[in-house]
């Protein structure tokens, strides 16, 4: 007779067969080829309770228990100021993929949500200034966050077209403000496609983000309209992929091969340098 799964051993199990070419294989190409875990690392994986973070958690939970690199994690989920309800969802989805999580609160949705001038960012920084704090506080060494494959090509493009600098997401960077913490990006190359599919494959339920700037946002965009630049980045990027299919991989093994031969200027640490330095 065969043996019946539990919810979490079926969540599991989808990774590392039904999903690995799409997900396990990518996780562990960007673990090894950015060099992102050493031994003796106890990192914090941040939990915001969206897909993304899930499912960053559930790969590091089972890297963690067959890798032969000795390595201790914590899940961390800041309560920004969310709603019970969403506080709730993460209780129990944590809960039903058998991930231990820590919660602390924060004030960052009151902050952030006061901000007359891009809340977004300010939100992220806050947010990121809070885990690293937590995570220190833990004895940890690396913060882990969910940004994909996606959130990388498109950060490049909008910085192309709004930030006027042509600047990557890198997989992993020291933190200038917390001695010893670095970040790392486990998921980078994981398409989010695969991740929603994984996701409806299980059934499952995450919250989106769950602000409330963004809930109005999102009721906005249904009444057809948007300021989200990344989402119009997003949609020019699907529209161009229906001529070129390979244009999402270009972009993301461009940031892999700059010619700073054929570049007229560009910054280290800060410094700016122009191609007339030496011609």
């Amino acid at each position: 007779m065969s043996r019946v799964l539990t919810p979490c051993q079926l969540i599991e199990r989808s990774i590392n067969k039904r999903f690995r070419k799409e997900l396990w294989t990518p996780f562990m190409h960007a673990v090894r080829t950015y060099q992102l875990i050493s031994p003796g690392d106890r990192i914090a994986v941040c939990i915001s309770g969206g897909k993304d973070s899930m499912l960053l958690a559930k790969l590091m939970q089972e890297l963690s228990r067959h890798t032969t690199v000795p390595f201790e994690l914590r899940f961390l989920v800041m309560n920004p100021g969310y709603a019970p309800a969403n506080l709730q969802k993460i209780r129990e989805n944590a809960g039903l993929m058998e991930i231990p999580i820590e919660i602390f609160d924060s004030d960052v949705f009151d902050v952030a949500n006061s901000a007359e001038d891009n809340p977004c960012y300010l939100c992220a920084r806050m947010r990121r200034g809070f885990l690293y704090s937590e995570a220190q506080k833990r004895g940890c060494n690396k913060i882990a966050l969910g940004h994909h494959f996606n959130d990388v090509i498109e950060t490049t493009v909008m910085g192309m077209f709004y930030g006027a600098q042509l600047q990557a997401m890198l997989p992993k960077l020291h933190s200038r403000n917390f001695d010893g913490m670095e970040l790392i990006r486990p998921l980078y190359c994981i398409r989010e496609e695969d991740i929603i599919h994984w996701k409806n494959y299980n059934q499952l339920d995450f919250l989106q983000c769950a602000c409330r700037f963004t809930e109005e946002a999102a009721r906005t965009l249904r009444n057809g309209n948007s300021n989200s630049k990344r989402l119009e980045i997003k949609h020019l990027i699907a529209d161009l992929k229906k001529n070129n299919p390979d244009i999402d991989k270009n972009i993301f093994n461009s940031i892999h091969s700059c010619c700073l031969d054929t570049m007229v200027g560009w910054k280290k640490n800060g410094e700016g340098f122009s191609f007339l330095d030496e011609y």
